[in-house]
Formats: C-alpha cells, sequence, structure tokens
C-alpha cells in the first residue's frame, strides 16, 4: 500500500492511549490526522492494537520517534529499524521523523540531548540520518530540539541544523515552539531564525504549549495550552513558508478531548488563513 499525502492545512492530534476512545468516536472534522510514536505501538496487540489499526486504517497516520538517537556513537539496532519500516509500510505512514539529537549512551537516557554544534558533528549525524533513510527506504524528517545547555558551539544553531539537512538530504519537522523557547533562553530573534530555514525541506510543523519559568527562562514541557507568542510565530512561519500540516502536542495534562479539538481549531484558523491568502495571490 503506497503512503498516503496530507493536504497542507491538515491539523493534527498526538496519539494518546488515554484518548483511544474520544478518537475513534471522533466526529468528522474534529482533526486530519494523527501523531504517534511507534517506539510505543510496535509489536503492541489486544485492544491497543486493535484500536491502532481502526484509527490508521480510517486517517493518516504521522510518525515521530523516540529512540534512534541520531547524534549517538552507538551503532542503529538492526531489527529494530527493520520492525519500523513494516510498522511505516503497514500503517501507510507519510511522514517520519526523529529528533535531532542523542539520548544514549550505551544504552537509554531517556532524555533527548544535544548535539555539539560542530562540522565533525554535521558530518557524523548525517551520515547517520542517511543510514537510517535507506534502512526505510524513504527520507525521514529531522525536528529541532529544546535545549537549555550546549555542549559545545563552533557554529551557530541555525548554521548546524541547516548543514545537516543538505549533508543528509533529509526534510524538516519544524518545531515552532521549541523555536520559541531556545530563543528567549538562548538570547537570539525567533523570527531571524525563521527566514534562515530552508523552507522546500519543511515536511510539516510541530506546534505546543511550555512552562514559563521566567521571562528569560521557558520549559518545553508540551502539558499546557499553546502560548499566543507562539501562535503568532506559527503565522509568521506561515506567512514565510505557506501552510504545512500542523500538529498539536499534548503528552501531560492532557484536558477533555473537547477543549483539544477547540485549541486545535485556533490551529486550523492560522492554516486556513494563509491557504486563502496564498490561493488569491496565485489567483491574481
Amino acid at each position: 500500500m503506497s503512503a498516503r499525502t496530507l493536504p497542507r492545512t491538515a491539523a493534527g492530534l498526538g496519539l494518546r492511549r488515554t484518548l483511544l476512545g474520544p478518537l475513534q468516536a471522533a466526529a468528522p472534522g474534529d482533526f486530519d490526522f494523527l501523531e504517534c510514536a511507534p517506539d510505543n505501538w510496535i509489536g503492541v496487540g489486544g485492544r491497543f492494537g486493535a484500536a491502532l489499526r481502526d484509527l490508521s486504517s480510517r486517517h493518516p497516520l504521522v510518525c515521530h520517534g523516540l529512540s534512534l538517537s541520531l547524534g549517538s556513537t552507538d551503532p542503529f539496532d538492526d531489527t529494530y529499524l527493520r520492525k519500523l519500516r513494516r510498522f511505516l509500510d503497514e500503517h501507510r505512514v507519510p511522514i517520519f521523523s526523529e529528533h535531532l539529537s542523542y539520548c544514549s549512551d550505551q544504552g537509554q537516557l531517556y532524555d533527548l540531548l544535544p548535539i555539539p554544534f560542530t562540522e565533525e558533528a554535521v558530518r557524523h549525524v548525517a551520515g547517520r540520518i542517511r543510514q537510517v533513510q535507506e534502512a526505510l527506504g524513504r527520507r525521514i524528517a529531522v525536528e529541532n530540539i529544546s535545549y537549555y545547555a550546549a555542549p559545545y558551539q563552533a557554529m551557530p544553531e541555525i548554521e548546524f541544523i541547516n548543514a545537516v539537512l543538505a549533508e543528509a538530504d533529509c526534510d524538516l519537522l519544524l518545531d515552532v515552539n521549541n523555536i520559541y523557547v531556545n530563543a528567549i533562553n538562548h538570547r537570539y530573534d525567533a523570527r531571524d531564525f525563521l527566514g534562515k530555514l530552508p523552507g522546500e525541506r519543511i515536511a510539516y510543523f510541530h506546534i505546543a504549549g511550555h512552562y514559563d519559568e521566567a521571562d528569560d527562562l521557558k520549559v518545553d514541557t508540551h502539558g499546557a495550552p499553546v502560548k499566543p507568542d507562539v501562535f503568532a510565530l506559527l503565522d509568521d512561519a506561515c506567512r514565510r513558508f505557506g501552510p504545512r500540516p500542523t500538529l498539536l502536542e499534548r503528552d501531560f495534562n492532557i484536558p477533555p478531548y473537547a477543549d483539544l479539538v477547540a485549541e486545535l481549531g485556533q490551529v486550523r484558523a492560522v492554516l486556513d488563513q494563509h491557504a486563502a491568502s496564498a490561493d488569491r495571490h496565485a489567483r491574481a
């Protein structure tokens, strides 16, 4: 079966086991696609596995990995990569993404750690991305992560990301909230950062809430509603690059399903506005 495609104005929700009931009973138009972490679903059977198969048969499913540890020096688990490829094929997944980070050191570290921003690291991680793409038989997208301390910066973050994308010839999962959080925490201009990204490589957007520890310290939590400033940055990203499929992330403090759908409506409004504007310009 061939993978599905996502419309540019698609608005999606994260597939969480606590939401399985509401997602399966959802009214048409509540959401356009779902995103899951395949690490949490590969090999799952029983009622959870049946629920996943039901949802992926009716809605496009994108996958966001947690454990490939692209920046690590540990070898990839070839058995896991084969299972991952079968999972992506079985569910006709249009986009697979992973974090531009590492999360292992001779074992899982259960945290997303930043890669040093160096030329050597660019070559290393780009080579590993190419390995993954070959093993999965598809291009993947890598996500810009939030980070609070950098191990070494021989180049700015934006140059590092762009160099990896070019060297690996892969796509970008643009996390709008992570840009906002990093811009505050590391004192750079979020809109200037956006303007330097290669829009043609952006596969889709993530948007999420964060915690305001202080005026100059934001913590990426995925546990709160999206802040107005982050919505404004999504609006700017759509103005620069055009609307892209956008995933509303919520990992804990999950509100009632109706509240998630209402917040997703705010996302959809931004995407639809820019799609309509682009169509008007195309007809002019």
